[in-house]
């Protein structure tokens, strides 16, 4: 027999007859919760889809990750390559950083070169100074990713040029935001520079294109992203009253959209969504009956923090309930998994967390058992 334990509103309030939904003119969103790493909005967040520049997020996750360990060091200069100039460089008409070939460069300069001015050269240079070559770089960034747990990326390059195949999802971007910012926090803080002055070729190249940095209070990264395959993309961040979140959207049709959008994406992340504490780790949800054990239930318990994400205007609408499996036939062992805690959002499961024995319950003798039946018998029931 399926056991439903009584649903529990949200806040205490009954479910409304319609739902909300938030919208977005970008082809692909997700807004993280930097915290717990709950996705408080998804529009087609899993899809991989052409990164552009976005990819220097991985490729910086691959030079801060040597700094910590000690193998580079901020001050190591590397070499401008004639692939890089060409590709990279001015007269490349990308973003650029302006390097000449041969140029001998500082790491910390390229990386300003990379977060600031976006610049190809700047990430072939690192990417060739490191693995040898861009491509060899980019496998590499490719089996770093998958190791970290994201999945969707394939990356044939250090910059995000269009490439057939160069793909990730903004759900993946997202958490490998989070996991920048939560592993290297001082190399985080050279996402919130706003100008570097070194591109002496053309002045004007020394502002940061993150427009979020200054306008949106709290802001302090990340990286946009354009090319004519992926439109206009951007990943930021930023922190209010302790509380980060993370944005990542891409496909905005100019570079106006994507700045007017992304304002009203970090906005909404904070003023229409929030996070729902339901239970702590080890809390008691309920209890479950149990066959022809020694006691007559045992504590369902949690084995995590359970938090739920939602849309402000849905609050009414979100759910949960103990599900089991029962009566739970003895012996039990503390630990056992029994049954989950289901949270649905009109009628749509957002999560499933399980619910563990928060106790051991030793099964019955021969005699307990035979009372058992007997009083079943009595009552017109079979024991279960």
């Amino acid at each position: 027999m399926r056991a439903l334990f009584s649903f529990l509103f949200l806040l205490g309030l009954a479910p409304t007859a319609l739902a909300a939904k938030f919208e977005t003119p970008a082809t692909h969103a997700v807004i993280l919760d930097y915290d717990t790493g709950l996705m408080l909005f998804g529009k087609e967040p899993e899809m991989p889809v052409p990164p552009a520049s976005m990819t220097k997020i991985m490729t910086l996750y691959m030079v801060f990750e040597r700094l910590q360990s000690g193998a580079l060091s901020l001050d190591d200069e590397f070499t401008v390559s004639d692939d890089a100039w060409r590709r990279g460089g001015f007269s490349s008409g990308s973003s650029t950083m302006c390097l000449r070939p041969k140029e001998r460069v500082r790491v910390e300069d390229l990386i300003r070169g990379v977060i600031v001015l976006s610049g190809n050269d700047a990430a072939i240079t690192l990417a060739e100074n490191i693995a040898g070559s861009e491509g060899a770089f980019a496998r590499q960034m490719t089996e770093r990713a998958h190791e970290l747990g994201l999945e969707t990326v394939a990356f044939h390059n250090a910059t995000g040029w269009p490439d057939p195949g160069h793909e990730v999802s903004v759900l993946d971007l997202a958490k490998l935001t989070r996991i920048i910012i939560r592993d290297f926090p001082e190399d985080y803080a050279y996402f919130s520079e706003r100008e570097y002055d070194w591109c002496k070729a053309a002045p004007s190249n020394r502002y940061n294109r993150n427009p979020l940095l200054g306008v949106v209070p709290g802001a302090d990264g990340l990286k946009t992203g354009h090319t004519k395959e992926s439109g206009y993309g951007l990943a930021g961040s930023a922190i209010r009253d302790g509380k980060r979140r993370i944005i990542v959207f891409n496909g905005m049709k100019s570079s106006r959209g994507r700045a007017s959008e992304g304002e009203r994406l970090m906005r909404a992340a904070f003023g229409e969504f929030d996070i729902k504490t339901l239970y702590a780790e080890g809390a008691v949800v309920g209890e479950a009956k149990v066959a022809i054990g020694k006691a007559l239930s045992v504590p369902l318990v949690t084995t995590e923090e359970i938090n739920v994400a939602y849309f402000r205007p849905n609050r009414r609408s979100i759910t949960s309930a103990m599900v089991y499996d029962g009566p739970v036939r003895a012996p039990i062992q503390k630990g056992d998994v029994l049954g989950k805690l289901v949270v649905e959002e009109k009628g749509e499961v957002k999560a499933s967390y399980p619910l563990v024995a928060g106790a051991s319950v030793e099964k019955k003798g021969l005699v307990g058992q035979a009372i058992d039946g007997l009083v079943g018998l009595i009552r017109g029931k079979g024991t279960e």
